[in-house]
C-alpha cells in the first residue's frame, strides 16, 4: 500500500473549504421600539440641520430602513418633527415646573434659571431643536410657548411681591415676560460657550434681577423725555 506523504497531507488540508458560517439573525424592533428609534434619530438630524435641511432619506438611512417604514409611522416629515418638538416642549416645561418648589421669590428665580440651564446641558440636542426657526407648529406649540407658560407662572409670584411691596400688580405680566426672556437668551449664549458653570449663571442672572427688583421705583420714567 503507497504511503501517503507529507506533501499530500498539506495540499489536502489546504484544499479543505471551510464551513460556510450560519448567518446572523436580526432582532426584529417592534413597533414601539421602532418608532422610538426613529424619533431619537430625527432629533438628532431635526438640531444638526434644522427643520428644512433634514429629510426622510437621511432618518431613514441612518436608522437603515426604507423611506415607507417613516412614513407608516408619522406620515412625513411635518408628522415627524411635531412629534420631536412636543415631546421638548413637554420635557422642558416639566422640568422648570417640578424645580419650583421654594417658597421664596428669590429662591423660584433661581430654580427657574436652573432648571433652564440643566435642560439645555443635558438635553442639548433638544434645546437646539426647540430654538431653531420653523414654518410649523406643533400640538403643543414651540420654544416660546414654553417661555409664555413660565412666564405665567413667573407673574404669580410677582404679583404676590408687587402687591406687597405697594407696587401695581398689573405690571407684573410685563416684569415676568422680561425677567424670562433674560433668562431663555441668555441659555441660548450659554448654550455655545458652555462657561462659566451653570450654577455662576444662574446665580448672576438672579442677581440682576432680584437686586434689581429691590430697588424698583414705583413710577419710573425716561430720563431722556425728563430732561427736554
Amino acid at each position: 500500500m503507497a504511503s501517503v506523504s507529507d506533501g499530500d497531507r498539506g495540499a489536502t488540508r489546504r484544499r479543505a473549504v471551510p464551513p460556510t458560517p450560519k448567518p446572523v439573525s436580526r432582532v426584529r424592533m417592534s413597533a414601539a421600539q421602532r418608532r422610538e428609534q426613529l424619533i431619537s434619530i430625527a432629533r438628532q438630524i431635526f438640531a444638526e440641520r434644522g427643520f428644512d435641511a433634514t429629510s426622510i432619506e437621511e432618518v431613514a438611512a441612518r436608522a437603515k430602513v426604507s423611506k415607507p417604514v417613516v412614513y407608516e409611522h408619522f406620515g412625513g416629515k411635518e408628522g415627524l418633527y411635531a412629534v420631536v418638538v412636543d415631546r421638548e416642549v413637554r420635557a422642558l416645561l416639566d422640568r422648570i415646573t417640578t424645580a419650583l418648589t421654594a417658597g421664596h421669590p428669590r429662591e423660584l428665580l433661581e430654580q427657574a434659571a436652573l432648571a433652564l440651564l440643566s435642560y439645555i446641558e443635558e438635553e442639548t440636542s433638544g434645546f437646539r431643536v426647540l430654538v431653531r426657526e420653523s414654518p410649523l407648529l406643533s400640538a403643543t406649540g414651540n420654544f416660546s410657548s414654553v417661555l409664555n407658560d413660565v412666564a405665567h407662572q413667573v407673574e404669580h409670584i410677582l404679583g404676590a411681591e408687587f402687591k406687597s411691596r405697594g407696587y401695581d400688580p398689573k405690571l407684573a405680566e410685563l416684569y415676568s415676560q422680561a425677567l424670562v426672556g433674560m433668562v431663555a437668551l441668555t441659555g441660548r449664549w450659554w448654550l455655545e460657550v458652555r462657561r462659566p458653570r451653570k450654577e455662576t449663571v444662574a446665580a448672576h442672572l438672579v442677581n440682576l434681577a432680584w437686586n434689581g427688583l429691590s430697588h424698583l421705583e414705583a413710577k419710573p420714567g425716561m430720563i431722556t423725555v425728563r430732561n427736554r
